[in-house]
C-alpha cells in the first residue's frame, strides 16, 4: 500500500482550475453561476415548502419530487463554496481533506439523484400499469423505505473514495481540471498505481448510475407498451403528459453526466472546452430547472407555488 506525501510540515494541497482563456473576465461570471445558483435554492426551497404545507401533497409522487429537491439543494451546496472561491476570489487552492470531502459530497448526492429518478420512474409505470392498485403499492411507508435505501446505499458506496485517494501518492503537479474535486479527476493526478481506485470507481459508476439508467429506459419501455394498449388516443395522450416532467428531469441529468463519464475515460484528445460545458451543465443545470419544470407542468404544485407568491389561499383557481 502506498504511503501518503504528507508530512506535517507540507499538508497535500490541489489547485483548483478556472476557465481557460478568460482572464479578468472571471469575476462576471460570478454573476450567471450566482444567479443559477440562487435560482436552485429559491427554487427547491419552495417545492419543499410547498409540498411540507400542503396537506394533500402528502402523495408518493410528491414526497419522491421532495427528494429530488433536497438532492439538487445537496448537489448545489456541494460545488458552490468552490465555484465562489475559484470565481469571485480568484482562490484556487484547496487542501486535499477538503477537496475529498467535496468529491465524497458530490458524488453521493449525484447518485442520490439517480436512484430519485428511477424511483420516480417506477412511480410513473405503477400509476399507468395500474392506477387502481398504485394507492396500495406505493405508500407513504414504501417511499420513506425506497428513501432510506437510496441514501444509504449511495453514502456506503461513496465512503471508502477518501479514504482511498488519501492512501496514494500524488506528482509534482497537482492542478485540476474543474473548480471543484471529482473522483477521476484527483485519481489522474495520483504517481502510482490506480488500478484498484479506478475499478473500484467503474465499478461504483457501473452499479448505480448505470444500472439506475438502464432500469429507467426499461420502466419507459413497459409504460410505452401501456400506453399503447389504451384504446383512444385522448387517454394515450393523458397518461403520457403525466411522463413529461420526469422524462425532462431525466434528459437533464444523464445527457451531459453520461457525456462527462465517456470523456474521461475515452475522451482524452477531447478540447477542455467541451469537457468543461458538459461538467458546468451537468452541475448546474438540473437543480436549477428540475423545480421550474415540475411548477410549470404538476397543476397542483403550480397552484400553490402562485398562492404563495401572491399571499391568497393555495386553492384559487388560475
Amino acid at each position: 500500500m502506498a504511503v501518503p506525501n504528507q508530512t506535517e510540515d507540507r499538508p497535500l494541497l490541489f489547485l483548483l482550475m478556472d476557465i481557460p482563456g478568460l482572464g479578468s473576465a472571471h469575476h462576471w461570471l460570478t454573476i450567471p453561476l450566482g444567479s443559477m445558483y440562487f435560482i436552485s435554492f429559491l427554487g427547491n426551497g419552495t417545492i419543499l415548502a410547498v409540498i411540507r404545507a400542503e396537506q394533500g401533497l402528502h402523495a408518493p409522487m410528491y414526497l419522491l419530487l421532495c427528494l429530488l429537491a433536497l438532492a439538487d439543494l445537496g448537489l448545489s451546496a456541494s460545488t458552490l463554496p468552490s465555484m465562489l472561491s475559484v470565481f469571485l476570489l480568484r482562490s484556487r487552492v484547496v487542501v486535499a481533506e477538503a477537496c475529498f470531502a467535496q468529491l465524497f459530497s458530490i458524488h453521493t448526492f449525484s447518485v442520490i439523484e439517480s436512484a430519485v429518478l428511477l424511483a420516480m420512474a417506477f412511480d410513473r409505470f405503477v400509476a399507468i400499469w395500474n392506477p387502481l392498485r398504485y394507492p396500495s403499492i406505493l405508500t407513504t411507508s414504501t417511499v420513506a423505505k425506497m428513501g432510506v435505501a437510496i441514501v444509504l446505499r449511495s453514502v456506503t458506496l461513496h465512503l471508502p473514495l477518501p479514504f482511498m485517494l488519501r492512501q496514494l501518492r500524488y506528482g509534482r503537479t497537482k492542478t485540476l481540471s474543474h473548480s471543484y474535486c471529482v473522483h477521476p479527476d484527483v485519481l489522474r493526478l495520483a504517481c502510482v498505481d490506480t488500478r484498484i481506485n479506478s475499478a473500484y470507481g467503474l465499478f461504483i459508476l457501473l452499479s448505480t448510475l448505470g444500472l439506475d439508467s438502464v432500469l429507467i429506459l426499461v420502466s419507459y419501455a413497459l409504460i410505452l407498451k401501456t400506453v399503447l394498449s389504451i384504446a383512444t388516443w385522448k387517454e394515450r395522450l393523458k397518461a403520457l403528459n403525466t411522463c413529461v416532467s420526469h422524462i425532462s428531469a431525466v434528459l437533464l441529468f444523464y445527457t451531459p453526466l453520461l457525456s462527462l463519464s465517456m470523456i474521461h475515460r475515452f475522451g482524452k484528445k477531447m478540447p477542455p472546452q467541451i469537457y468543461l460545458l458538459l461538467s458546468y451543465l451537468h452541475f448546474l443545470l438540473p437543480p436549477m430547472l428540475n423545480p421550474v419544470i415540475y411548477s410549470v407542468k404538476t397543476k397542483e404544485i403550480r397552484r400553490r407555488v402562485f398562492g404563495m407568491l401572491l399571499h391568497r389561499r393555495p386553492g384559487f383557481k388560475l
